[in-house]
């Protein structure tokens, strides 16, 4: 049972190390930090229900995990080729695709859920 214990807290700190790789690493992860912050701080304000909640942090968590296989990606695709190829080339366009995919889909899913409560709270301070 230790060794079970032990083995999961080194894959824990292995995944940390991981995100820590990516937010020291990659400009725009600290982008998708400081909206993320904006918006879990919007969403206190307005007091969202649990349905909405659920709505934003499936959102944060499709962009970070889109940014983080995108960083992986990049790392392996470097590590196999690391001179200039094509190939390399597309498979790095395509996922920074993926990011941007998964943020646009964010930023819709944040003004669906958080638009309506925003505009009747800043209507009501008019």
């Amino acid at each position: 049972m230790l060794v079970f214990l032990r083995s999961r807290a080194l894959s824990f700190r292995n995944a940390f190390a991981g995100w820590g790789y990516v937010l020291r690493t990659q400009r725009n992860a600290w982008i998708h930090t400081a909206i993320s912050l904006v918006v879990l701080a919007l969403a206190l304000w307005l007091r969202l229900p649990a349905r909405d909640w659920a709505l934003l942090i499936f959102a944060f968590a499709l962009v970070w995990v889109a940014e983080m296989i995108n960083t992986a990606l990049e790392a392996v695709v470097d590590l196999t080729n690391p001179q200039s190829h094509p190939l390399a080339k597309i498979s790095k366009d395509v996922g920074a695709g993926a990011v941007l995919m998964a943020a646009c889909a964010a930023v819709l899913i944040g003004l669906l859920v958080l638009g309506p409560p925003a505009w009747s709270r800043l209507a009501l301070l008019w």
